[in-house]
């Protein structure tokens, strides 16, 4: 099976502080691999590391399409199709995501971002306010599925996107995840909760604890933790 993304020993420290321990992950290509664990496992400072986040230092290799990734910046992984949707995705309010879509993207089209828009239930005056300004964590969340569907990366990594969401809007998260994975996209889903898989199923599933990788397999398992949490593991 081809990988999309692999880690290779990855060991990362934030301000002296190791937070995660030889990380060994391989990420299948057009597949859903999952990334679970407790809170505080480390599972978001892996997120930011496949992203390149200069506040972390890393040993070990990240891999993506075959190229090492690892030291380079956010914006050159990103232009290689690497796509992180926050769990708390921020607010930019000097930069209107109307004029921002449009900075970068060289066939932006109008017509599709006021479907994309109607789609995702954002109103279009959201698209001349300042990036996620005065939106509700849903409406937050909603944006970032928006840029997913417009930007078309070829990795998406999911951060906890299903936390604090109503049933309506895990549906478009989920919608969006089939419909990715028909066009050949991948994701890598980092989450604490089995909820967002009642309608997907991961193709392999990855548990952090500690920051070490403390099982992997099957999806099989999430029963499991659905009933007996992390303490098992």
């Amino acid at each position: 099976m081809q990988f999309i993304l692999k880690t290779i020993d990855l060991s990362v420290m934030k301000n002296n502080k190791v937070i995660l321990t030889g990380i060994n992950i391989t990420i299948p290509k057009n597949k859903i691999t999952a990334i679970m664990g407790p809170n505080g496992s480390g599972k978001t400072t892996l997120a930011r590391a496949i992203m390149g986040d200069p506040s972390l230092k890393k040993q070990g290799k990240i891999i993506f399409n075959g190229e090492d990734i690892t030291d380079l910046s956010p914006d050159e992984i990103s232009k290689k199709g690497v796509y992180l949707a926050f769990q708390h995705p921020p607010e930019i309010d000097v930069l209107k995501t109307r004029v921002l879509l449009k900075y970068i993207l060289n066939n932006f089209d109008e017509e599709k971002l006021l479907n994309l828009a109607i789609k995702y239930g954002l109103p279009e005056d959201f698209l001349d306010r300042g990036i996620n300004e005065g939106f509700s964590g849903g409406e937050r969340k909603k944006m970032e599925l928006l840029f997913i569907d417009l930007l078309d990366p070829k990795l998406i990594i999911l951060d906890e996107i299903d936390s604090g969401l109503d049933i309506d809007s895990l549906r478009l998260i989920n919608n969006l995840i089939v419909e990715k994975i028909k066009e050949g996209k991948t994701f890598m889903i980092v989450t604490h909760y089995t909820r967002i898989f009642q309608s997907i199923t991961p193709d392999k599933v990855y548990i952090l604890k500690n920051g070490k990788i403390v099982w992997e397999g099957a999806s099989s398992i999430l029963g499991e933790i659905e009933k007996y949490g992390y303490a098992k593991f």
